[in-house]
C-alpha cells in the first residue's frame, strides 16, 4: 500500500478520554462530513439555549426589557474572541441578514455598478443584483481561477472597477470553491479608490486567530454557527469606517435612535437565544482542547481526507482528483467528482440529498465552471476513520452513479 503523505492524526478526545463526538448529539448512524454548511452545536450549547429558552418562556415581560443589556454582555465575549472592538461589532442573524443590513443602508448611487466575483455565495449575490436593479446599474462579475494567488485573483477583482463602483462584495473564504480571497490587497485598493467593501466572512470565524487584522473594510460578516459551533442564527457584523453610523437592523425596534452597535440589541420579541449562548460554544473549545490545537487538528485531518479519497477517486476514474485550488482553507478542500456529477448547483444539491438518504453520509457537493466536487469539511468530532469509510463506500457508489448519469444522457 503506498505510503500516504500526510498521516492520519491522532483523533481528538475529551478530557475524561471519550471521543469528541461525544461531546455533540449528532446521529452516530451518520457520518457527518459537512461542518462547513450549517455547523453543529456541541451539547453544552444545546443546553446553554434551552436553558435560556425556558427562562424567556418563564416570565417574558422580565426577559424582553433586560435582554438588551444580556445582547451587549454577548457581543463583549464575540469581539473578544475575534480580537476586535466591541463599539465596532453588531450581531445579526447570518451572514446574508448581515449583507441585507449593508444592502439596505448604502447610500443611492444612481447607475452604480457592484462587483463580486463568480465564488461568490448564491444568495449574498442575489442581493447584490437586487442592490443594483435598485441603483439602476449592474453587477459586474470577476472571474477569479480557481487556482489564482492571492495577486492574481486580486488583479482580476480590481479590474472591474470602474468610476461607476459603488460597492465591492468579496468572500474571505469561499463557500462552493474552497478557498481564501486576497481581501487584503484589495481592502487597500478599495480604500485608495474610495469604494466600501463588503467582506463575507461566513465561514471564518474559529479558522483563523485574529481573522481581522490588518485588513481595510466597510463591512465584515462572519456567521458563528459554523466553525464556532454556536447555535444558529448568530453571526457577527463588523464595521470598519465611515458606513458605520448609517448601519440600521433590518428590523426598527424600539432601539432604533440608539447608536450603533446598540440599536441591533433589541429586536423585540425575535428569539436572540442563539446569540447569548455564542459564547458558551466558543469557549466550550477553548477550554476543552484550545482553539490553536482544534485548528492545527481540523488542517492535518484534511490534509489526510483529501489525499485518501483523491487517491480513491484518481482509482477510479483513472484521472487526478485532487484539486489546485489557490489559496486553501485549512479545514475545507475540494476534490473533484466523476464526470455527470453535480456539474451545475441544482445537481450538485440533489446529489447532497441522495448520499445521505442512500449511504448514511452528510457531505457537500458543489460546482464551479460546470465541474463538479466533494467539498469536504473537517471539525474536532471528525475522526480519519469518518474519511476513510467515504473513500470505501462512497466514492464507489458515486463511480456507478456517474456512469449511470452519462448513460443517460
Amino acid at each position: 500500500m503506498e505510503t500516504l503523505v500526510n498521516p492520519a492524526p491522532r483523533p481528538l478526545l475529551l478530557p475524561d478520554g471519550r471521543p469528541a463526538a461525544q461531546a455533540w448529539t449528532l446521529d452516530p448512524a451518520m457520518k457527518h462530513l459537512n461542518h462547513g454548511s450549517f455547523g453543529a452545536v456541541p451539547l453544552a450549547a444545546q443546553q446553554e439555549q434551552q436553558r435560556l429558552r425556558v427562562e424567556m418562556d418563564r416570565a417574558p415581560v422580565v426577559w424582553f426589557p433586560a435582554l438588551p443589556g444580556r445582547v451587549a454582555g454577548a457581543r463583549a465575549a464575540i469581539a473578544d474572541f475575534l480580537r476586535v472592538d466591541v463599539r465596532n461589532l453588531a450581531l445579526v442573524p447570518n451572514a446574508s441578514g448581515g449583507a441585507s443590513v449593508v444592502y439596505g443602508n448604502l447610500p443611492a448611487r444612481r447607475g452604480g455598478e457592484v462587483v463580486v466575483t463568480d465564488h461568490g455565495y448564491g444568495a449574498v449575490t442575489m442581493g447584490a443584483e437586487r442592490l443594483a436593479r435598485r441603483w439602476g446599474g449592474s453587477v459586474r462579475t470577476a472571474h477569479v481561477p480557481l487556482d489564482a494567488t492571492a495577486e492574481q485573483a486580486a488583479e482580476a477583482v480590481l479590474a472591474q472597477l470602474t468610476d461607476r463602483t459603488g460597492l465591492i462584495v468579496l468572500d474571505h473564504i469561499t463557500s462552493s470553491t474552497a478557498r481564501w480571497m486576497p481581501v487584503k490587497e484589495v481592502g487597500a485598493a478599495a480604500r485608495e479608490h474610495g469604494i466600501p467593501l463588503l467582506i463575507d466572512g461566513a465561514h471564518v470565524p474559529g479558522l483563523a486567530e485574529d481573522p481581522l487584522a490588518g485588513l481595510e473594510f466597510d463591512v465584515w460578516i462572519g456567521n458563528l454557527h459554523k466553525f464556532g459551533c454556536a447555535p444558529r442564527g448568530a453571526a457577527a457584523l463588523v464595521a470598519g469606517s465611515g458606513l458605520r453610523d448609517e448601519l440600521y437592523p433590518l428590523i426598527d425596534s424600539w432601539a432604533a435612535r440608539e447608536p450603533f452597535p446598540q440599536r441591533f440589541d433589541n429586536q423585540g420579541t425575535l428569539d436572540v437565544t442563539g446569540y447569548l449562548a455564542a459564547p458558551t460554544a466558543l469557549d466550550f473549545i477553548q477550554q476543552t482542547w484550545g482553539w490553536e490545537t482544534a485548528r492545527g487538528y481540523l488542517r492535518k485531518l484534511a490534509d489526510y481526507a483529501e489525499e485518501t479519497i483523491g487517491a480513491a477517486m484518481a482509482q477510479l476514474t483513472g484521472e487526478r482528483a485532487t484539486v489546485d485550488v489557490g489559496m486553501p482553507v485549512n479545514a475545507l478542500r475540494l476534490v473533484r467528482l466523476p464526470a455527470g456529477l453535480a456539474d451545475t448547483r441544482e445537481d450538485a444539491d440533489a446529489l447532497r440529498d441522495r448520499v445521505a438518504a442512500e449511504l448514511g453520509v452528510e457531505a457537500a457537493f458543489t460546482s464551479f465552471d460546470g465541474i463538479g466536487y466533494f467539498r469536504l469539511s473537517t471539525h474536532v468530532y471528525n475522526t480519519p476513520a469518518d474519511f476513510e469509510y467515504f473513500a470505501e463506500h462512497c466514492v464507489p457508489a458515486l463511480g456507478d452513479w456517474a456512469l449511470q448519469a452519462r448513460s443517460a444522457r
